[in-house]
C-alpha cells in the first residue's frame, strides 16, 4: 500500500496464517522429491509446510530482511532462497510445480511468467485475491483462454480475511492450474 510509511504495509505484506498455510500445502498434494516453488516466501509460512511435504524448494523472496531470514531458517533443509523479482524469475529447466502466496500486485506478472511458451511448469496453487481467480476461472482475465487449452483452473480453498495477518481488505483463494496431459507438447 503505497505512502503507508509502514515496513508491511510498503511492501503490500499480508503473511499466510500457519494452520492455513498447511491447508494450501494439504490440498495442493505435494509429493516427496518435487520441486516446488514459493514466490513471495516471506518468512516461510508456506515453505516450512513444503519441506515436511518432502519437497525440495525455491523461495524466492525480493525482500532482503526477509530473504536473509528465510536462509537462517532454513539453512539445514532442502530449500533454496533466491531474491528476485517475479517478473525476471529464472524458471526451472525441470518439470517443476508452484505453491505460492504472492503479492497480490504481481499476479499478472506472475502468471505470465509461469505460463510463458517452454515453461516446464506442472501445476500451481496461488493464493490471490478472489476476484482475480474468478477471471481466471471465467476466461475473463487476459490470456486465460489461451492458457486454458493447456491447463485445466479451477478455483481451490476460500481463504477468510482472517488467515492474513494484517487481515488485507480482500477476499482470497487458491487458483488452481493442473497441466492436461497431450500427446504433443505445446
Amino acid at each position: 500500500m503505497p505512502g503507508s510509511g509502514q515496513a508491511r504495509g510498503a511492501w503490500g505484506w499480508h503473511p499466510l496464517d500457519s494452520r492455513w498455510a498447511q491447508r494450501v500445502v494439504d490440498t495442493a498434494g505435494i509429493r516427496p522429491g518435487e520441486l516446488v516453488l514459493d514466490v513471495g516466501a516471506g518468512l516461510g509460512a508456506l515453505t516450512a509446510p513444503l519441506v515436511r511435504a518432502g519437497a525440495q524448494v525455491v523461495a524466492v523472496e525480493l525482500h532482503p530482511g526477509r530473504a536473509d531470514r528465510l536462509r537462517r531458517r532454513f539453512a539445514d533443509a532442502p530449500v533454496t532462497v533466491v531474491r528476485a523479482d517475479a517478473a525476471d524469475l529464472r524458471l526451472p529447466s525441470r518439470p517443476f510445480r508452484v505453491v505460492s502466496s504472492p503479492p497480490y500486485g504481481i499476479s499478472t506478472a506472475l502468471l505470465k511468467r509461469l505460463l510463458e511458451p517452454g515453461s516446464r511448469l506442472v501445476s500451481a496453487d496461488l493464493v490471490l485475491q478472489r476476484a482475480v481467480v474468478n477471471r481466471w476461472i471465467n476466461g475473463a482475465a487476459p490470456g486465460a483462454a489461451r492458457w486454458s487449452q493447456y491447463y485445466d483452473l479451477s478455483i481451490g480453498i476460500r481463504l477468510p480475511r482472517k488467515a492474513f495477518t494484517p487481515p488485507p481488505h480482500v477476499d482470497s483463494a487458491v487458483l488452481v492450474l493442473r497441466k492436461r496431459r497431450t500427446r504433443t507438447r505445446p
